[in-house]
């Protein structure tokens, strides 16, 4: 290799791994956003709410950050096929936490109005458990990534299906709650609005998992995507009007 392709390479894998590492600390601020955001639920924190809010500023810049990176590798580079993959790859990564950067920010919002309301026994920690599951999915799914683990990638795909069903099961509890007290509907709705964003925040992971089996394999996962969320089913109340802000 002539000193010019070796100094083309050395650059794109610096040019590589300074993108790389700009995903991890956007994951990782996902994850505490997360973290976050059922904490301050669970503890009814309306300061720490705020802070999941204001912190999804750094979210959004790191995706702008990443697109712009990539976009300067990939006129510069000019990267081949596997190369390009990998660039491709952390911008649909990038996307995937921006996107959940924004719902984590609206389960805090929620927080703000959830404070001023009656508590609904037992709500806060069956969905902390949800977003813990879904913490614990991202974080795997980031190692998977750094780690070029297409079995641990599709092992979160998975688990997608634990959080559909932990969702069902909120879901029921809620609906449940409103029946027999009409002075909880609009706590309740509330409620479902969070589980419903950390639902969809399962799916993003599993979008993140799916890139990495991409990355590694050069081709998606061939089976279908594993659902159980039940709860479109149940014409008593409909979850599409609980999809997020």
């Amino acid at each position: 290799m002539s000193d010019l392709k070796k100094h083309i390479v050395s650059g794109f894998d610096r040019d590589l791994e300074g993108i790389q590492a700009q995903i991890m600390k956007m994951g990782g601020l996902v994850e505490a956003a997360i973290r976050d955001g059922a904490r301050s639920l669970e503890t009814r924190d309306e300061e720490l709410a705020q802070q999941v809010r204001t912190g999804d500023t750094a979210i959004d810049q790191l995706e702008e950050l990443i697109n712009e990176e990539a976009a300067r590798v990939i006129a510069l580079r000019a990267p081949t096929a596997s190369d390009l993959r990998v660039v491709l790859s952390v911008l649909r990564m990038s996307a995937n936490l921006e996107r959940m950067g924004d719902l984590a920010k609206n389960m805090a919002k929620r927080t703000g109005v959830l404070v001023q309301l009656q508590p609904i026994e037992g709500s806060a920690a069956s969905l902390r458990r949800v977003a813990r599951e879904v913490e614990l999915m991202l974080k795997d799914a980031l190692d998977a990534y750094i780690q070029r683990d297409a079995e641990l990638a599709r092992d979160v795909i998975e688990r997608d299906r634990d959080v559909d069903q932990m969702y069902n099961t909120v879901f029921r509890e809620f609906l449940t709650f409103m029946l027999e007290d009409p002075r909880n509907i609009t706590a309740c709705m509330h409620l479902h609005f969070i589980a419903k964003n950390l639902e969809r925040m399962g799916d993003h992971v599993t979008s993140i998992a799916e890139q990495v089996v991409f990355l590694v394999t050069g081709a998606y996962p061939d089976e279908d995507r594993p659902k159980a969320d039940m709860t479109s089913t149940d014409t008593r109340y409909s979850p599409q009007s609980a999809e997020e802000d």
